[in-house]
């Protein structure tokens, strides 16, 4: 108990400390829309194109046990296209090395065996310091534990392009607490 009390009487003394207290992330006045991908047929893919939308970036591979969720995340995608959902496929080989393949056969993969339509970018980092800039800057805005753990690590972004969740691995893209989130973005002006 005592360490307990002890403890909370440093957290407030670090919360009441003007440095502490006002510290914000570096990045925090960015937008996803200041990042940009390259898509699997080498085209730019800037996250501005998708202004006004509800956006899911999701870290993908292609031979991970989570792999099938391509088939959720299409679906999900189908499902809230019209009313402004974009998902965003980020291929990266940072997670036991579940992604060997270049970005043809990425994309052949993803076509062939789960319909994916949705965009797709060229394989990137997405931990350590050679990680894309987007998943430093979320990670940092969103704080603790947001980094991506392992493949398909799901981000949601709002129509302002400001981070709002994220969700683990283990989240399957369509539960109810990821579409339940999804519509009320949605529904957002």
């Amino acid at each position: 108990m005592r360490r307990l009390v002890k403890y909370l009487i440093f957290l407030g003394a670090m919360l009441m400390n003007p440095f502490y207290a006002h510290a914000e992330p570096k990045d925090s006045d960015k937008t996803a829309y200041d990042f940009s991908f390259e898509s699997l047929d080498g085209k730019p893919l800037p996250l501005a194109d998708y202004k006004g939308k509800v956006i899911m970036v999701v870290n993908t591979a292609s031979k991970c046990g989570f792999t099938p969720q391509y088939k959720a995340l299409q679906a999900l995608y189908e499902r809230y296209k019209d009313q402004g959902l974009v998902i965003v496929g980020v291929p990266s080989n940072d997670f036991g090395q579940q992604e060997p393949g270049n970005d043809g056969q990425i994309k052949a993969f993803c076509q062939i065996n789960y319909g994916v339509t949705f965009p797709m970018s060229s394989k990137q980092p997405v931990t350590g310091d050679e990680a894309h800039p987007f998943f430093t800057w979320i990670s940092g805005v969103l704080g603790m534990g947001s980094a991506p753990k392992w493949n398909f690590h799901k981000y949601l972004i709002d129509k302002h392009g400001k981070p709002v969740e994220f969700y683990l691995s283990t989240t399957a893209p369509d539960s109810d607490k990821i579409t339940d989130e999804i519509e009320r973005l949605l529904a957002e002006n």
